[in-house]
């Protein structure tokens, strides 16, 4: 694997592409009003804050477009700049179904069930999302379970994919700056 050089983040795009930009190399063009669009010497260091703020204060070392444009979208605002990027909240937040990974095991139940989390989780982490959203815990524990209803044997496995996946973000979180939600 070849080294990022230290002053690069790693920018992803929604076609899944990936390219490595320092801070001299980002250029922001803001399309529409003129009157009300701020110069590109602001732009240019609102868009080297908004890397510095990626790359140093939370030690990343990718982001997503989204993300991106996000952030400057905000600091622009701060100075006084209503800057559209188009994208939207929603797209901060991943969601998994709990469900459909207790359904894709099958007969195995946990033997499989825990390694597919664990890969969901991974996939979802590497679009560097600002809240993962896991829905469905509640089925997915009767279903590993085999239970029609709730039972202390549901009530344990909930507890263990709860824990299974806070463990796993402990140690992901070390890289990315992600909330967890489980329900």
């Amino acid at each position: 694997m070849i080294a990022l050089r230290s002053d690069c983040l790693v920018f992803q795009f929604l076609n899944g592409e990936s390219v490595p930009c320092s801070a001299s190399m980002i250029s922001v063009e803001v399309v529409g009003d003129s009157g009300q669009a701020p110069d590109a010497e602001l732009l240019q260091h609102a868009a080297a804050s908004v890397f510095h703020y990626f790359k140093f204060e939370l030690d990343r070392e990718s982001v997503t477009i989204g993300e991106f444009s996000l952030a400057l979208e905000k600091v622009l605002l701060h100075l006084g700049y209503t800057i559209h990027t188009g994208v939207s909240a929603d797209e901060a937040v991943s969601q998994a179904d709990l469900g459909s990974l207790a359904r894709e095991a099958g007969d195995s139940l946990e033997l499989f069930f825990f390694p597919r989390l664990r890969d969901e989780l991974h996939l979802r982490l590497r679009k560097a999302p600002r809240v993962l959203h896991f829905r469905g815990l509640r089925g997915c524990a009767k279903q590993l379970a085999g239970a029609r209803r709730w039972s202390p044997r549901c009530e344990q496995i909930q507890d263990q994919i709860v824990e299974f996946l806070r463990q796993c973000m402990n140690y992901e979180t070390e890289k990315t700056a992600c909330a967890l939600v489980v329900e």
